[in-house]
Order: C-alpha cells, then structure tokens, then sequence
C-alpha cells in the first residue's frame, strides 16, 4: 500500500519538472532565437513479485507478474526547429533562415567559442560587431583581392578606413549617331575619367560625318575640373579612327582604340593607355536623335567608410563615400552532427559538448548552412496552443498523482481503525 504513496510522490516530482519546462517556454515565447524543451516521462522500476514460467508438462506458460514503483524524466530535450521571421529593417539584426549558429566569443584570443541563433547585434565604440552581451561576433578575413580566407577573426568595421583611388581604364562608347547629319556636322560628347590619385579630367570626344557617310573620331580636349590643364597630353592610337557602318546602321570596325595621357606626377590608366570600346550592339548609325556618348566603366576617387551592408552569403561590405563597395570581411557559421547535445548557457547562447559532435565551420548559404537575411530576427520557435495544451495534461497528471496520496492515506486511516 505504501508503494503507491512513492509513485505518487514519484509522479508529483516528474510533473512539476514538466511544468518548469513549460513555464520557462511560456516565458521565453518572445526571446530571439529561443528553442523550445520538451519533457517525457519514464518508468524507474518494477518490483517482480513472481517471475515468468515455461510451458512444462502439459502446463502452459505464465508471464511474470510485477509492480511499477513510479515514474522519472527521461529527457529534456531542446528542439531547433526553425523560428518565424521577425522584420526590423535594422541592417545590425540577422537572422539564419536554414541550418547553422552564429560562432562569438569573449576570449582575447577568440578560443572560447558560444553558438548563438540570435542575431540581435550591434557595435561597440572599436567598431566590433558584438551581441547584446558584448560577445565579439567571429568571420572569416578577406585578403587583398576580397577573397575569403580560412582565418577567423572578430569581425571589426573600422570607420577611418579607406579606400585607394583608382585610374579608369576602360571608356565605353554608347548611343546613336544620326545618319540625316550634313557632311562635316560635328558631335561633341564627354565623360569623366579619374588619374592614379583621384584626381577628375573631363575627356571631349568629337565626331565629324565624312564625305563617305562614315564618322571620324577624335579627342577634343582633356581638361581638369579644376586647375591648369596645360600640362596634359592627349593622343589616339592609332591617330586616326574612322567609325565604319553598313547599310543598316549598324558598326563594321569594332576595333578598341587606345588613348594615351600623360601628366607630370601622376598616372593614367594602364601605364597612362586607356582601351576606347565601341560595343557593336550599343553603338548604331540610324536616322536618330544624336546621342552617341563615352561612359567611363572605371575609376573613383579615394572614399572614406560610411557604412555596411550584409548579404545573404554573410559578406560584409563595407560602404565608402565615393559610392564603392569593399568586403570586409564574412561570418563564419558552425553546424553540428546532433544540434540536441547542445548545451544551453543562458543570454541565448549554446556550448558544445561530447554528444553534439564538433562544431563544422563554413559560410552561410554553401555547403548546407542556411542563408543570412539582414534586417530581420529569429522569432522564439515556441508554440503557445503546443504549451498551453501540454499545460493542462501535466495539471491533470499532477492532480491525479496527488489524488492517489489522499486514497492511499484514507486506506491507511481504515487499516489503523481496524484495531478499533
């Protein structure tokens, strides 16, 4: 009679465990990147009052006879099933839509690594990329071409950073020259290209009709936008050009042309050439507006960081002001063979531990790690109509449990009357 008390007992505990679990749940309904737990039950022992026979002699076989003795938790397991998507439009919050934790730490030499799903971030004063308890956010760095390397680092925006000028190299020209133009009519159009240090030049072309219906390319001038041009030279090789159509307008000779500039102290170009393209598809003679233009296809001025942008492979791009983009650096995700060994650390992070498996580092949006959606959070992946449900039954479980104790204890109250 008395074991029936014990697996009460047994069954209250159990069930007040389920329903920390739940609560905890409840509570974390709005935490970023939170993953739910869930708790099953079961059975400590059974007491063997008489074991099982064999069928012996003309006499059938009987099973064993025994008796529970209460009720454990088995598991609490974490379940990291995707959360919904919270919009923010802030560019500092990210979010994994797939498989993979963001990797941070808080050790100088970046050896004590956490896996976190929020990504809730933002910079400190040094420009560190950091979650809301201050864990430096880890990448992979970028080499001089803006190739990821294998080394991981913080990931740091460095405001005063620049970016180099660089020389145009390569000027397109584009548009229509109208065929209804008079012999000797002259067509006049600039664009602006940029030397070794920033510095800006406006370049004229000129086209003149010729007697033959074809027209003559030349460069009109190559002047600063600001200061004394006097010291430029600017010459076309070959020296002459003529721009070949046929019939329909469209161009013969597609041959790139050269232009050649030389100023004392700086550099132009590719060793002071710049290659002139004439794309055939783009550049036509028809009885059209006169729009022919170059368009320079390179070159910028030095730029100071302005700000950055993530992408969906967790590139980080650096924004600079003379309108170019650099990246700077790209987040490293870590994905495991049994994401449920994880062990929980509290402020949303996670450690590895001997049965989750080691982490596997990679890039987001490659090699099965999910994709980096900037301007948007994790939602906690809890389920209320899931908890609220599970709520009941564990009350009504708890009840039932604490209802075998009052029965029990009336049965011993009749058992002591006995004697009465």
């Amino acid at each position: 009679m008395m074991r029936s008390m014990y697996s009460a007992i047994s069954g209250l505990r159990s069930h007040q465990t389920k329903m920390d679990v739940i609560g905890n749940n409840i509570a974390n309904v709005n935490t970023v990147g939170y993953k739910k737990q869930t708790v099953t039950f079961q059975e400590v022992f059974s007491q063997v009052i008489r074991g099982a026979s064999a069928p012996e002699a003309g006499k059938g076989g009987t099973n064993p006879q025994q008796i529970g003795l209460g009720v454990d938790v088995g598991s609490i397991n974490t379940i990291h099933t995707q959360g919904s998507t919270q919009r923010t439009d802030n560019p500092d919050d990210l979010m994994i839509n797939g498989e993979g934790f963001f990797v941070v730490s808080d050790d100088v030499n970046l050896q004590n690594r956490y896996y976190t799903r929020a990504g809730n971030l933002s910079l400190d004063r040094d420009g560190n990329l950091v979650t809301v308890d201050g864990y430096k956010v880890l990448g992979y760095e970028m080499d001089e071409n803006e190739n990821r390397t294998n080394t991981i680092t913080s990931i740091r925006i460095n405001r005063s950073q620049t970016i180099e000028p660089t020389p145009t190299t390569r000027v397109e020209v584009r548009g229509n020259l109208d065929s209804g133009s008079e012999i000797g009519d002259e067509h006049l159009a600039d664009t602006i290209i940029k030397d070794s240090l920033g510095n800006s030049y406006v370049v004229t072309f000129k086209f003149t009709k010729a007697a033959d219906g074809n027209w003559d390319l030349s460069i009109d001038a190559v002047k600063p936008q600001t200061g004394d041009g006097t010291d430029i030279t600017a010459t076309l090789i070959p020296a002459s050009v003529t721009l070949e159509f046929d019939e329909a307008g469209k161009l013969l000779s597609t041959n790139n042309v050269t232009l050649n500039i030389t100023k004392p102290g700086v550099n132009f170009g590719d060793g002071g050439n710049i290659t002139i393209e004439f794309p055939a598809a783009n550049f036509t003679q028809y009885a059209n507006e006169m729009d022919a233009k170059p368009y320079a296809m390179d070159g910028n001025s030095s730029g100071s960081l302005e700000g950055y942008t993530i992408d969906s492979k967790g590139v980080v791009y650096g924004v600079f002001s003379n309108g170019q983009s650099k990246a700077l650096a790209q987040l490293v995700l870590a994905k495991f063979d049994n994401p449920m060994g994880l062990q929980k650390m509290g402020s949303n992070l996670f450690i590895d531990s001997r049965n989750s498996g080691e982490p596997q580092y990679g890039a987001a949006d490659t090699g099965g790690f999910g994709s980096v959606v900037s301007g948007s959070l994790e939602m906690s992946n809890v389920d209320l109509a899931y908890e609220f449900t599970e709520m009941i039954t564990t009350q009504r479980g708890f009840q039932a449990n604490s209802r075998i104790i009052t029965v029990s204890d009336e049965m011993l109250q009749e058992l002591v009357n006995i004697k009465r």
